[in-house]
């Protein structure tokens, strides 16, 4: 029997999308105009400079433009800059901005504005922060030029401009640039293809085509580089109660592209010829299990690095994903597979026989002495929760003693921030998954940082990593990048701030009829119906 207050919710979910489409009263041709959208989950927070959600990160590439793009081949291509000059060995850079460009007030985009986004995206991000400390001036000679002279050479720089991992250096007007990089801005005045209307709240967004936007005039569109053209003249975010509503939605019609549908409701949406599944990000996630390294047992890398001996990425991923091998990958080091700093250094260790007799033989000899293990584990998402029960199980059949903390996921986060031992109120370990783009390399992964007190949860303390990470940013050339790659994962292994439990894709599905969707991100550039 169907219960009463799923059936209300999917009248109520119905119902939202019938009343927020302009469809209604204005005939087939204004509907066939909007796009229809079902996020992974609300947008609850619309700044993309203070958070690092993933909802937030694809508003701002609707609202907001990039002064560089990130290509399919991983690389920086300019998008708002018209191009760049390099002098004095790197320590000068010039960027100038292409014409017409408008904030969405109908104001000019200025070298000011820039500037000031800059500064802002820069206090908040992890490669920006390195730019900031080698910068000596960032200014703007004119309306179109914006100046860089750095202490010294940074060839990370455009690739920090245009990297797609949030947070994103999205340009904003100067006043707006101006705020407090913690607090939000206190208006949506967008540079970016689409103007930000409206929120409710837990049940929609919606966006406006901005007709001023001034695409790219050249280049191929991929990922978020190229021409940003727009065949839509509304799209609207349709948040849902739940997953059998948003497949329900989809099925139906009243719907036109479902983010990520969940694994188990996936396979009747490829049996409906309506519908077109497929995987938009061939970088997937990457699941990992973080340590923290304050507390016993987990404070000795010794420890830690022989748990990598008894890690079995297949029976993760398995269990995140099921049978089906295309949707996952095991032999997954620090970097994914297919991107450029991806290698085979120190992987022996992971694609090895599992040996769980051999392991719990040499975490008693490192020292182990059945301290309690206190592992976090997320039951409102089904992945986390999957790769925790996997995870407790591994541990226990290598002598482990596991007290295993089930919640919801922002409870545990409070806890996670917590540095108590875990028997006081701490923990030991948790599990969690990051986007690919946020793992490609050592400047944007936050689990390789090694400043202790000052690193991610978990506060590992790695001088050599952090040695490494600076010559990472120093690296004249990708051969360069590529040979320091691997000694940053062969140090990793070593250290084992954490241990990686494999990747996995996301399917996407959408109406048959929509053409243009672009691999990468959820953008709604490009995209059009017929």
């Amino acid at each position: 029997m169907r219960s009463p207050i799923l059936q209300r919710r999917r009248l109520l979910a119905a119902a939202a999308l019938t009343l927020a489409s302009p469809a209604l009263g204005q005939g087939t041709a204004a509907a066939s105009r909007v796009l229809k959208f079902i996020p992974q989950s609300d947008l609850a927070v619309l700044d993309p400079i203070v958070t690092t959600a993933n909802a937030t990160r694809h508003h701002g590439f609707a609202v907001w433009d990039t002064l560089y793009g990130f290509n399919q081949d991983y690389r920086p291509e300019p998008q708002m800059a018209e191009g760049h000059d390099v002098a004095n060995d790197g320590r000068r850079i010039t960027i100038r901005l292409r014409e017409g460009l408008k904030f969405h007030d109908g104001e000019p985009v200025r070298a000011a504005d820039c500037v000031a986004s800059i500064r802002r995206w820069a206090a908040r991000d992890p490669l920006g922060q390195v730019l900031l400390a080698r910068t000596e001036e960032i200014a703007a000679p004119d309306d179109r030029t914006i100046l860089l002279r750095l202490s010294r050479p940074f060839p990370q720089v455009f690739t920090a401009l245009a990297k797609p991992s949030a947070p994103v250096c999205f340009i904003m007007p100067e006043r707006l640039a101006a705020t407090d990089p913690a607090r939000p801005v206190a208006e949506l005045i967008g540079s970016g293809p689409f103007r930000f209307v409206e929120r409710v709240p837990g049940s929609r967004v919606v966006y406006e085509r901005f007709a001023d936007y001034v695409p790219r005039p050249e280049g191929i569109p991929t990922w978020t580089a190229g021409p940003k053209r727009v065949h839509f003249d509304r799209v609207e975010w349709h948040v849902m109660p739940d997953a059998a509503t948003a497949a329900a939605a989809l099925q139906a019609g009243e719907a036109d592209w479902w983010e990520n549908p969940l694994g188990d409701l996936q396979p009747s949406l490829r049996r409906n010829r309506s519908i077109v599944m497929e995987v938009p990000d061939p970088i997937g996630f990457i699941g990992m299990v973080r340590f923290n390294a304050l507390h016993p047992p987990f404070d000795r890398p010794a420890i830690r690095r022989i748990l990598l001996g008894a890690v079995d990425q297949d029976a993760f991923m398995s269990a995140v994903v099921g049978a089906d091998r295309s949707l996952w990958r095991d032999e997954i080091g620090t970097f994914p597979p297919g991107t450029p700093l991806a290698n085979d250094a120190g992987m022996d260790v992971l694609t090895s026989a599992r040996d769980p007799d051999r392991v719990k033989r040499e975490l008693s000899e490192a020292g182990y002495a059945g301290e309690k293990v206190v592992l976090l584990a997320a039951n409102d998402f089904p992945t986390l929760s999957a790769l925790a029960n996997v995870g407790a199980e591994t541990l226990r059949r290598v002598g482990m003693d596991v007290e295993v903390v089930s919640g919801e996921w922002a409870a545990l986060m409070q806890r996670r921030a917590r540095r108590d031992a875990p028997d006081r109120g701490g923990w030991s370990m948790f599990f969690t998954f990051w986007t690919g783009l946020d793992m490609m390399n050592p400047g944007v992964n936050q689990a390789l940082r090694g400043t202790g007190d000052r690193a991610w949860f978990g506060w590992p303390t790695m001088p050599r990593m952090e040695e490494l990470r600076d010559q990472w940013f120093d690296a004249p050339n990708l051969e360069a990048e590529q040979r320091l790659a691997r000694e940053i994962q062969a140090e990793a292994l070593r250290e084992a701030p954490y241990l990686p439990l494999g990747q996995y894709f996301q399917a996407t599905a959408y109406r048959r009829g929509l053409s243009g969707m672009l691999k990468g991100l959820p953008v709604f550039w490009n995209i059009q119906r017929g």
